[in-house]
């Protein structure tokens, strides 16, 4: 699942992050994000080791909230995948003076948990600036004990408007047929359960090097399967993960840039940061409200999560493309059935909680499920006649437990039923890596700029960059032939795996696959068709629709 500081952190840091709920009326105390929180989990059941090397499903995509509001943070089924250090049981790896190993005593000894994480997938964001209704899709990853989040070529999980610094750039942009906005990838349409599919696959895109640290071979790769996008997207260089280890050798060897994941996968939501209005009657009975959650439900009274959850070897892809890479020929792409394994999947009751106070009744309306084909979801216990499955809105407190109960028990005369939630800002600020320096402009792009309208209302300003001159790349004292060959293998890539070809396996039930909102497909200019990859440096509010 996509984590954040947030889930760390005390919700007193999240402040400047989250946009004021205003007082309204005598006995209204308003809460930013303490509404809601809890993980609607499943899990991957244990499998066999060789089976570390990738992870991937088939997430649901859908509306969560009628309307956009501020300060709201829901991740909807992602992946949460890390090194596996199961033979580390005494030695910390997050160094002194990173937030774990001064503030989290309960991650200790090891802080394994904390160390790197591998993230990335469907949601709301409270830190998103530009808003349209469904979800979007992001990368992330945590390759420093959470002193850094990297979540595209760029830029970090949303907290600041201008770009990394140099020095911790992470990912390398292979497709030259998607952009990559530092605000999520946005869906066309209006999603109604609709599949995409993703998975982290480890490639061996370059050799293991010594300097300037140890730095193993593993280069974590996205691959999607959209309706009208499939195949690799991006990749994590591996001195993302082990440039920790160069003033702390201790973490030498022990990154995703050298592990194996710890072979298991969260298809989670995590429920994180949701605004809340709370009021108190003439006896001093607590009420609040959450916004209205919903969900897609099928005849069966069921919403399916996630689906089809594998696990893979290198047999599955990495293999081939180091044979590849070595002089063989080229393959197909698609991920092989002998390196896949389909475990079984497991989930439990979740523990929701309002204002560090339980919930009670949520689970006489809804249960986490897993069903009889081994999909993941919730099944409602209360008929939906609508085809939507809604989640208690709002609640009551009686004693040390907040119950859920129906709006109809509400009294009027608390208001809570018709105050609305604020809207996200309507000028956010623009990311911007302008004007183009460091790492952006030596040795800079080859073409552009160009600009493209997207659904969620902003406007992408990109150039076109040869691959290996891209920014994340500059930070790296490789050799000329060392980037060549780099270089090399990727413009295999763009001629060999087009777009429409088959990566991950298709869904094994029949169901329809998402699509990405069309003003992200882009066009390589005449003579940049392979070998060369579209940057984003400028997004901003547009008040023209695309």
């Amino acid at each position: 699942m996509i984590r954040t500081l947030a889930t760390f952190y005390p919700m007193t840091a999240l402040a400047g992050l989250i946009a004021p709920i205003l007082l309204a009326g005598s006995g209204n105390l308003d809460h930013p994000g303490s509404g809601l929180h809890g993980y609607i989990a499943s899990h991957a059941e244990p499998t066999p080791e060789e089976f570390r090397y990738g992870a991937g499903f088939y997430s649901a995509v859908w509306r969560l909230v009628e309307q956009p509001i501020a300060g709201f943070q829901i991740g909807l089924p992602s992946t949460w995948i890390v090194p596996n250090n199961s033979d580390n049981r005494t030695e910390p790896l997050c160094p002194v003076g990173t937030m774990p190993r001064d503030h989290w005593p309960e991650r200790g000894p090891t802080y394994g948990s904390v160390f790197q994480t591998l993230e990335g997938g469907l949601g709301y964001w409270a830190g998103n600036r530009f808003h349209y209704g469904p979800p979007k899709f992001s990368m992330n990853a945590t390759p420093d004990c959470y002193s850094n989040e990297v979540a595209s070529p760029g830029w970090s999980f949303f907290y600041s408007t201008r770009p990394l610094p140099d020095s911790q750039l992470g990912i390398a942009q292979i497709s030259n047929r998607l952009l990559i906005p530092p605000d999520g990838l946005p869906f066309s349409g209006a999603p109604a359960g609709e599949l995409l599919g993703y998975a982290y696959m480890a490639l061996p895109l370059t050799d293991p090097r010594p300097d300037p640290q140890p730095t193993g071979a593993l280069s974590w790769t996205l691959f999607l399967n959209a309706r009208n996008f499939k195949g690799p997207l991006a990749y994590y260089l591996p001195e993302c993960w082990s440039r920790i280890s160069h003033d702390y050798p201790i973490d030498i060897g022990r990154g995703l840039d050298a592990r194996a994941s710890l072979g298991r996968i969260d298809g989670s939501m995590e429920i994180n940061t949701v605004p809340e209005f709370t009021a108190i009657d003439e006896k001093g009975v607590v009420w609040t409200r959450i916004p209205q959650l919903s969900f897609p439900v099928d005849a069966s009274g069921r919403t399916t999560l996630v689906r089809d959850v594998a696990l893979y070897s290198k047999a599955a892809l990495y293999d081939s493309v180091l044979a590849w890479r070595k002089g063989g020929g080229a393959p197909s792409g698609r991920f092989s059935v002998a390196g896949t394994v389909y475990p079984k999947m497991a989930t439990g009751q979740v523990s929701y909680s309002q204002d560090e106070k339980p919930i009670a009744g949520i689970q006489e309306i809804v249960t986490p499920s897993i069903f009889d084909d081994n999909s993941f979801g919730l099944q409602w216990k209360v008929k939906q006649t609508d085809g939507v499955g809604r989640f208690p809105a709002y609640f009551r407190d009686e004693g040390q437990v907040r119950i859920a109960v129906d709006a109809s028990t509400v009294p009027e005369s608390l208001g809570l039923r018709t105050r609305q939630f604020p809207k996200p800002s309507a000028s956010p600020e623009p990311y911007s890596a302008e004007p183009l320096a460091g790492a952006w402009a030596k040795p800079g792009p080859s073409a552009g700029p160009f600009t493209a309208k997207l659904v969620d209302g902003s406007i992408v300003t990109y150039s076109w960059y040869r691959f290996i001159d891209q920014p994340v790349f500059q930070q790296c004292a490789w050799s000329a032939a060392q980037r060549a060959e780099l270089q090399s293998l990727i413009e295999r890539m763009h001629r060999e795996w087009p777009i429409d070809g088959e990566y991950l396996a298709p869904p094994r039930h029949t169901a329809a696959l998402v699509s990405f909102d069309a003003n992200l497909l882009v066009t390589p200019p005449k003579g940049m068709e392979v070998g060369y990859v579209p940057i984003v440096t400028h997004q901003a509010f547009s008040c023209v629709a695309p």
